[in-house]
């Protein structure tokens, strides 16, 4: 037997606990697990709560196996996310459709104990500290054997379609991946922003949206900033990965707000030229400089070049597009930030290791924001203000204007913050 790739905690993605299966063929690959290493679960369930409370404990087990499953198919070396703290399974959690209990810990750990998967322990180092990660699972040589024996297929396997998709994290953490999911009491605007959000996912769920010169159900890229920065990763294209959710942030509805879970959100824009809807070619509509736009009509200006296009020569080894580039990061950086350290840091955070942007001096780095000022001296105030996350409100409630609109027209929309993939045929209704 081959020896199995060390498990790469940063190759993974967190567990979905909304992944489900009514194929018999499913039920019968969970039982036979069940029945060969849980047995005692089910009689300790018995005699807890009754006969019936069997079903629900082996439902969850299935749960675990079909992101597993899942997992595997997508990419063999991508591991999941889970937690092992009995505390971070609450069932009556609106953001738990399948009421996931407790008992999840234990089944990793037994699944870990039989030889099923590989388990990576979790870190924690302090409160919101970078370096804390949960648990990472892995199918093992065993399971994935078990896999490619079984008589169903990923087209088998959906997510329950009344799950949670207007999230609220404490977190300031603007990609939608981090923070802790926090309860609120729904309200009007909850309740109209889940209307809207569920009709968006019934439309994309009836949408065939595909790579059409694509051989493999995947696309291969390099993710470009962060820890992983460099590596090569696969997103998926598949219809089950379509359902979009809105993230907000520090426990506030005015927060963060945008829209996340398309898979058209992880790949370049050079392969979303590629995206087509309903098998007809596609255009993305960009909104370029949204948020210096907002800025700038809040202070009666009316921008007419490119804000982000500064004196070539600002950055000698960079050639002009780089050099825009790095601009408008550093800026939208800016933007998030509370003082001129916290940008210059976040930035260098987001870059690749050994590129010249990780190892650029906060001079430097102020420097650019100077000349930045120097072109929009009415944003002076607006950088390094706190601003980014309110921003980005404003950016959602724009965005869900437009996917209101085209979906009452039934008319499919992509949404990337601020841009939009839409059939090139009805690109006027962006314009």
């Amino acid at each position: 037997m081959e020896l199995e790739d060390p498990l790469d905690p940063k190759r993974s993605r967190p567990i979905d606990v909304h992944r489900w299966s009514d194929h018999p063929e499913v039920a019968q690959f969970v039982d036979s697990i069940w029945e060969e290493h849980f047995g005692d679960y089910a009689a300790k369930e018995l005699v807890k709560s009754g006969a019936k409370a069997k079903k629900k404990h082996r439902d969850q087990l299935r749960v675990i196996l079909l992101d597993l499953y899942v997992a595997w198919q997508t990419d063999p070396d991508l591991s999941i996310g889970v937690h092992l703290s009995a505390n971070a399974w609450k069932t009556g959690s609106r953001y738990n459709a399948l009421h996931l209990s407790k008992i999840i810990p234990d089944f990793v750990h037994r699944l870990s104990e039989v030889g099923l998967i590989q388990l990576s322990k979790g870190s924690f180092t302090a409160p919101g500290a970078a370096t804390n990660r949960t648990a990472r699972i892995r199918a093992e040589e065993p399971l994935k054997e078990m896999f490619r024996e079984a008589k169903f297929g990923r087209e088998h396997i959906w997510l329950v379609p009344d799950r949670e998709c207007i999230i609220l994290k404490n977190t300031d953490d603007l990609t939608g991946v981090k923070g802790r999911e926090v309860p609120y009491e729904d309200d009007d605007r909850t309740t109209s922003m889940r209307a809207v959000l569920r009709d968006y996912n019934k439309l994309l769920a009836q949408t065939f949206i595909d790579i059409p010169t694509y051989d493999q159900p995947f696309v291969e890229r390099k993710v470009k900033t962060g820890r992983q920065a460099g590596e090569a990763t696969k997103v998926p294209i598949a219809t089950q990965e379509n359902f979009v959710r809105r993230i907000f942030n520090r426990g506030s509805f005015d927060c963060g707000g945008r829209f996340f879970g398309g898979w058209w959100q992880h790949v370049d824009s050079e392969v979303r030229k590629r995206i087509h809807i309903n098998d007809t070619p596609t255009i993305e509509i960009d909104y370029q400089a949204l948020h210096v736009a907002v800025l700038s009509a809040e202070r009666g200006v009316v921008i007419e070049k490119d804000p982000y296009t500064l004196d070539q020569g600002l950055l000698p080894e960079m050639g002009a597009q780089e050099q825009r580039a790095l601009v408008k990061l550093l800026v939208l950086m800016a933007f998030n930030a509370k003082n001129r350290r916290a940008a210059c840091l976040a930035f260098r955070q987001d870059q690749p290791t050994g590129s010249v942007e990780k190892s650029m001096k906060d001079a430097e780095l102020s420097k650019v924001l100077d000349a930045f000022i120097e072109k929009n001296p009415h944003l002076a105030e607006a950088l390094c203000s706190d601003r980014g996350i309110k921003l980005m409100n404003t950016d959602s409630r724009i965005a869900e204007i437009v996917i209101e609109r085209l979906t009452a027209a039934n008319v499919p929309v992509l949404c990337i913050h601020d841009s939009f993939v839409v059939d090139y045929r009805r690109s006027r209704l962006l314009v």
